[in-house]
């Protein structure tokens, strides 16, 4: 239990530390600069208070659970690979794929910065573009994006090749798609790399690369950030694009049948 406390407290102060600059900058500005009372001041501190208390239990709890669930889990998942070819083989990691597609998927419907933009988006298109819908297509983007992260680190293959490649297909697609989807989706892309998804995508990258013979943790454990970054870029464009296609479609079959049925 002291040990618990201490760890507590250790990890407030750092957190403290952290968020300094921030609460400084704030302050100064409201004070020097607009030269006005803030709002329900006690509201503010309370909420403060609350956001320092949550950061550091939501670090500990990186620390003591995340970390090492992602960690274990990957090692069992090689472990089982192992004992079906005996050799780095990237087909016998199907399971690896499966997992890491999976996990990707849930942490990014669960990220709570997608959860936020998402009623926003909403809320701002006038229902034009759904909540739901928009964290359904980030995290199928990231879902695949992490297996594919997980296929590199298991054959060994160059970051660059994918990542190059993976925004040429988003310049691509950014000329392609209407205006109007480009600015949500390069920042659905920025979301999905916040408090739910990085430790986990983070954990399972390096217990992957620990666990598989020739793999570098340094050197291939990371980078499956920036696939689940690019690849919802990816797949909300996709789906715009391809929407617009099926609407505009629609439009031209639908003429077509007034012009047959005209006499």
């Amino acid at each position: 239990m002291l040990e618990s406390l201490a760890l507590f407290g250790e990890t407030l102060m750092y957190t403290l530390r952290d968020v300094s600059p921030i609460i400084v900058i704030l302050v100064v500005f409201q004070v020097a600069v607009l030269r006005r009372k803030p709002l329900n001041i006690g509201g503010i501190i309370t909420g403060s208070v609350m956001v320092l208390l949550g950061l550091a239990l939501f670090l500990i709890g990186l620390d003591q659970a995340l970390f090492p669930i992602g960690e274990t889990m990957a090692r069992q998942l090689t472990e089982e690979a192992r004992t079906l070819g005996g050799v780095v083989r990237w087909e016998d990691y199907w399971l690896v794929y499966i997992f890491a597609a999976a996990i990707g998927f849930a942490t990014t419907v669960a990220e709570p910065s997608l959860i936020a933009v998402g009623l926003k988006a909403e809320e701002v298109s006038g229902g034009a573009v759904k909540a739901w819908g928009l964290r359904i297509a980030v995290a199928l983007g990231v879902s695949v994006g992490v297996a594919l992260g997980c296929f590199r680190i298991v054959t060994g293959t160059h970051l660059p090749w994918y990542i190059v490649g993976a925004y040429v297909i988003v310049i691509v697609q950014t000329y392609l798609a209407t205006r109007t989807i480009v600015p949500l989706a390069y920042d659905s892309g920025g979301v999905t790399t916040s408090t739910v998804t990085v430790p986990v995508v983070a954990a399972l990258g390096l217990g992957l690369a620990a666990n598989i013979p020739g793999r570098s943790p340094l050197i291939d454990g990371f980078g499956l950030i920036a696939f689940a970054s690019v690849f919802p870029i990816m797949s909300v464009l996709g789906y715009a694009i391809s929407a617009d296609w099926v609407d505009r479609w629609r439009r031209r079959k639908e003429h077509q049948e007034q012009q047959e049925m005209e006499p």
